[in-house]
C-alpha cells in the first residue's frame, strides 16, 4: 500500500481517524467486545509503544495479538514463556555451519509483533533478553548487533492467577511497557456472541487495511502534534503527585504508595494522548485525552506499600483520587 500525498498534516490525521475506524471494524470481525482493549493496545501501536495485556485464561489474549497483527499486516511471532526457556531461544543463537564459519540463526523476536505469552512464567534472566530488544530495538549476539524489524512491538500476556512458581517482572522491565491493559470477562449478551461465533463453522477472514509503511508514517505524524504547555503539566503534575515524597503528593499516595511513577510515565501520557486526540480527527490533544488513557499509563508504576494490600486499596483506586 503506498501513502497517500496529503496535502496538510490535519488533512493526514482526518484520514488516520478513517483509517483507525476500518481497523476496528475489521478486528471486531474476530473479536467481540473488549473495544476498550482494543482501542488501547493500538494507541499503544501508533505511539510506538509496548504494552502488557493482563487478565484470566480464557478472555482471547492470544487471539486479540494475532488478530491485530494480521489487520496491521506485519509479522507475528509467539512466544510461549516456560521455566526452561532460554535467551536463545528468543533472539536467536550462532551455529557452525557445512563450511566451519559461525553462522546467525534468527529467533522468532525478529518480526513485527511479538507475543510473550505468560512472560512471568519464565526466569529473570531470560526476561532481561526482551529488554534490550524493547528498548534499542535490537539485540547482541557474541559481540555482534542486529536491528530488528521496524515496527516492532513486544506485546506480553500475564496471568494474575497462580502466582506459584512465577517470576514478577522487575519494576525497570514493568517500565518498559507503555500500556499495562486488564482484560476483564466478557457481559453476558458479548459471552452469548461469542459461543455462537466460535461453535459453528464460520471462520471471519481478516483483511489487512495498513501496512507497515503507513503505520511508521502514522507513527511519526502522531509524533509531530503539537501539544500546549497546559496540557504537558498537567501530565507532568499529575505524574508528581504519584510520589509519596512530593510536596504535590497526596494523603492517599503517601499513605498508600512506596514509589511513585518516574519520567517515562510522563511521556507516555503525552504520546498516548496524541494518539488518542488523533484517533478522535483532533490536531492536538487536550486534557482529557490525558485522562482517557491515565490508567493503563499509570497503574503498573505505582508500587503499593502493605496498608495497601491489606485494606484493598488497587492502584486504580489510587489514580482515581489523582483524577
Amino acid at each position: 500500500m503506498a501513502i497517500p500525498n496529503y496535502n496538510s498534516d490535519s488533512e493526514a490525521i482526518q484520514d488516520f481517524g478513517v483509517k483507525y475506524k476500518a481497523l476496528s471494524k475489521e478486528i471486531s470481525k474476530v473479536i467481540i467486545g473488549q473495544e476498550a482493549v482494543v482501542k488501547q493496545v493500538l494507541i499503544s501501536i501508533f505511539s510506538k509503544g509496548h504494552c502488557l495485556l493482563v487478565g484470566v485464561p480464557g478472555l482471547a489474549k492470544t487471539l486479540l495479538v494475532s488478530t491485530i497483527s494480521k489487520s496491521l499486516g506485519l509479522s507475528f511471532s509467539r512466544i510461549q514463556f516456560t521455566p526452561d526457556l532460554m535467551p536463545s531461544d528468543i533472539i536467536g543463537s550462532e551455529i557452525l555451519d557445512e563450511s566451519r564459519h559461525f553462522k546467525f540463526i534468527k529467533g522468532p523476536i525478529f518480526a513485527n509483533i511479538i507475543l510473550a505469552d505468560e512472560i512471568n512464567r519464565t526466569p529473570p534472566k531470560t526476561q532481561a533478553a526482551l529488554l534490550e530488544a524493547m528498548q534499542e530495538k535490537t539485540v547482541t549476539v557474541a559481540g555482534h548487533s542486529y536491528i530488528l524489524d521496524d515496527p516492532f512491538f513486544v506485546l506480553a500476556t500475564q496471568n494474575p492467577i497462580e502466582q506459584e512458581g512465577t517470576y514478577p517482572l522487575p519494576e525497570a522491565q514493568l517500565d518498559r511497557f507503555m500500556f499495562n491493559i486488564w482484560v476483564d470477562y466478557p457481559s453476558f449478551d458479548e459471552e452469548v456472541m461469542v459461543v455462537k461465533a466460535t461453535t459453528a463453522n464460520n471462520e471471519e477472514e481478516v483483511n489487512s487495511t495498513l501496512d507497515a509503511d503507513q503505520i511508521r508514517y502514522f507513527q511519526q505524524l502522531i509524533r509531530k502534534m503539537p501539544v500546549a504547555d497546559n496540557v504537558i503539566n498537567y501530565a507532568v503534575e499529575l505524574v508528581a503527585k504519584t510520589r509519596p515524597e512530593s510536596d504535590s503528593a497526596t494523603d492517599v499516595v503517601k499513605s498508600f504508595v512506596s514509589w511513585g511513577a518516574g519520567p517515562r510515565a510522563s511521556q507516555n501520557l503525552i504520546l498516548a494522548a496524541k494518539t488518542h486526540a488523533a484517533i478522535d480527527g483532533k490536531f492536538s490533544p487536550d486534557i482529557e485525552d490525558v485522562k482517557a488513557i491515565v490508567h493503563p499509563v499509570l497503574r503498573h508504576r505505582l508500587i503499593r506499600n502493605y496498608k495497601a494490600e491489606a485494606e484493598g486499596f488497587t492502584s486504580n483506586k489510587i489514580i482515581d483520587t489523582l483524577l
